[in-house]
């Protein structure tokens, strides 16, 4: 079934009207030799939205324990240093949370450990509370790191030598940063040109004996993880069965429909082998479900997947997306993966800020457009903090949206948001460009 043309939101009725049509679809039911259930497109974006956080009132009262709660909700939020913008951390939780403040983050991170800093495919704020299950990670980035010729070219040659220097002086002097160790002569300033210190601070932090114990000016601030969290250092490493249950069993409460592949991807926790045979061995269960879900625009075949078993009761308990229209991080987690975005939105998002200028279709830094559950464009923006401005350089709506009145109202009311938000004094459309 194709997905109905882009139209605009009207208040309330718009919304409703979609999301009903969506929920009356007719489901196959699953028998022995029967076609699994199939989910539309729509459902299953509904689903992915509701999950994440997006179809909450992003007006609702912002306090850090509502900020720790959204981030548990969406499981993690990706740490970034580019702030062309905004940082994108900030952009995500601000997308959900219009009144979310840069202070709830660094809070729960610094000064409350309800977050910690770490990996999951990326640097991410995690919820403290699943810290035991980073030490298999820890155990594996050691044992990786020390195969890793790169690796061990930063650290010199005696790394053993500078790993335990560097833990000797963080242990007798407290939290330091990279800086804090004089550069040796010669040494590359660049990232990919690691002096041996920070090579071994890096070392010890994706191993798990130091931690992020703040940032100042976006530097890493490194103590001893017993130090930082002393009784997460001190529980017991998850099992195998026990670690595989949780990384699927997560991953899924903030997918809800998803293939194997998507599950190992969503914390980078597990092989892909590993996640497809706890997806078995958990619909064997009746745990989840086996379906096909069809593509946005019905060109391509409906895809395998899984669904939790309570998918379509999830479904009908949703509540309509937000009538507003909002900016959302390049970083956010449903741009994340980009075939699935592809799939469930029709949208094909890349971030060209790594792209050289004259191959960029869109622009460095370009924030998509969500309206209702729809990506419906995208903007080019930069924040000119010398002159306090948000400047819009580019609009670009997608094939078949109609940038009406009330469209173009929506996009301006997202921009005047976030310009609030940076503490810019308003937004300049670049001319020609306006919404």
């Amino acid at each position: 079934m194709s997905e109905p043309p882009f139209r605009p939101l009207r208040a309330g009725v718009g919304a409703a009207v979609a999301i009903k049509v969506q929920r009356a679809l007719p489901v196959k039911r699953t028998t022995k030799g029967a076609e699994p259930p199939r989910v539309t497109a729509g459902a299953a974006r509904l689903l992915l939205l509701g999950a994440q956080g997006l179809l909450s009132d992003p007006a609702r009262a912002a306090t850090t324990k509502c900020v720790l709660g959204l981030v548990e909700r969406m499981g993690f939020v990706q740490l970034d240093s580019i702030s062309y913008v905004e940082r994108a951390h900030h952009l995500t939780l601000h997308s959900r949370l219009e009144g979310y403040r840069r202070e709830h983050l660094a809070r729960l991170l610094e000064r409350d450990r309800s977050l910690f800093e770490h990996w999951t495919h990326d640097a991410s704020a995690v919820p403290t509370r699943w810290f035991r299950h980073w030490k298999p990670r820890f155990a594996r980035a050691g044992e990786r790191i020390r195969a890793s010729r790169w690796w061990m070219e930063r650290m010199g040659g005696d790394p053993e030598r500078v790993i335990d220097a560097v833990r000797r002086r963080v242990t007798l002097e407290g939290p330091l940063r990279s800086q804090d160790f004089e550069h040796e002569r010669g040494a590359s300033t660049a990232w990919w040109g690691w002096k041996p210190q920070k090579a071994a601070l890096e070392y010890l932090w994706r191993t798990g004996e130091l931690m992020v114990a703040r940032r100042e000016s976006f530097q890493k601030v490194y103590d001893l993880t017993e130090r930082v969290f002393p009784s997460e250092h001190r529980a017991r490493a998850p099992t195998d069965e026990e670690h595989a249950e949780w990384a699927c069993s997560t991953a899924f409460e903030r997918l809800v429909v998803a293939t194997p592949q998507e599950v190992s991807e969503f914390w980078d926790a597990l092989s892909p082998a590993r996640a497809k045979a706890w997806c078995e061995e958990a619909a064997r269960a009746g745990r989840i479900l086996p379906v096909l879900v069809e593509p946005h625009g019905g060109a391509a075949r409906p895809r395998a997947a899984y669904a939790l078993a309570d998918w379509e009761r999830r479904l009908e308990r949703l509540p309509e997306p937000p009538a507003g229209t909002r900016l959302l991080s390049p970083f956010d987690p449903v741009l994340r993966d980009r075939r699935r975005a592809q799939r469930l939105f029709g949208f094909d998002y890349r971030f060209e800020a790594f792209v050289p200028e004259p191959a960029r279709r869109y622009g460095y830094y370009v924030l998509p457009v969500l309206e209702g559950d729809r990506l419906v464009g995208r903007i080019d923006p930069k924040l000119h903090r010398d002159e306090g401005r948000l400047r819009v350089r580019r609009v670009y709506w997608e094939p078949g949206v109609r940038p009406t009145r009330r469209r173009r109202e929506g996009l301006e009311a997202a921009a005047e948001r976030l310009a609030r938000f940076l503490g810019a004094g308003g937004v300049e459309w670049l001319e020609g460009h306006a919404p």
